[in-house]
């Protein structure tokens, strides 16, 4: 008897990948649905394949499903995703502060609009790969840290509230980074040996700088001390 209906973001990596297989496994009915978030505009650049969303990740996610008798869906978040990520990325800094764009895409992207498409499929839950934990206790949720330190995600979870982290599954919070591997290559999962993604998603070479400065215009203000006085 199923525990439930999930779906599971997959990115293409192993991650999201075996958590996907560990719920399957706990007898989940498991959906794998991959968002296109960002696209570069040309594909065949050498840092298209270090960013999320590419051809070769939705097509390492679809191979993953097969694998473990999941289906697998391609949904597209683009719009969102420039509105509520790209945009407030660029702003933040045109405005002298640090965003966290992580951040943003979790709580927006994930657990907004995907939640939006888990519940038109009448899923009970869904599921990430983030390094984290929740703990059920008497009428609460709480979020805790994942068993690997060194890979730890849950404060990029902390604007979630207690509705969201009711129906939020995080298998892989249980297990070191390490193990996820062995776990991979066991199962015979293609992205068992797969990198990890380092650098922001929709600026794959890193030159946040570059990104920021082609898409805002240069303004005049004053100069300002640490103080507030203007000099």
């Amino acid at each position: 008897m199923s525990k439930g209906r999930v779906i599971v973001a997959m990115s293409g990596g192993v991650d999201s990948s075996v958590a996907a297989l560990l719920l399957k496994r706990e007898g989940y009915e498991v959906i794998g649905v991959t968002m296109r978030l960002w696209a570069l505009e040309r594909e065949d650049v050498p840092q298209a394949n270090k960013r999320c969303c590419s051809v070769e990740d939705v097509e390492d996610a679809r191979r993953v499903c097969s694998v473990i008798g999941a289906p697998h869906y391609f949904q597209n978040f683009e719009r969102e995703f420039q509105t509520h990520v790209v945009d407030y990325f660029v702003q933040e800094y045109d405005r002298g502060r640090t965003p966290h764009p992580c951040l943003a895409c979790n709580d927006k992207m994930k657990f907004d609009f995907l939640l939006r498409r888990a519940m038109f499929l009448d899923a009970d839950y869904i599921a990430t790969g983030h390094y984290a934990r929740i703990r059920h206790t008497g009428s609460q949720f709480e979020l805790l840290k994942g068993i690997d330190g060194d890979k730890d995600q849950s404060y990029v979870l902390f604007t979630l509230k207690q509705q969201e982290l009711a129906r939020l599954l995080l298998p892989i919070g249980e297990y070191p980074k390490s193990e996820i591997r062995e776990i991979a290559a066991e199962a015979g999962l293609p992205v068992a040996d797969k990198p990890d993604s380092q650098e922001i998603c929709f600026i794959p070479d890193g030159d946040y700088r570059k990104f920021v400065g082609e898409r805002t215009k240069p303004t005049p203000g004053d100069f300002i001390d640490s103080d507030g006085n203007v000099l």
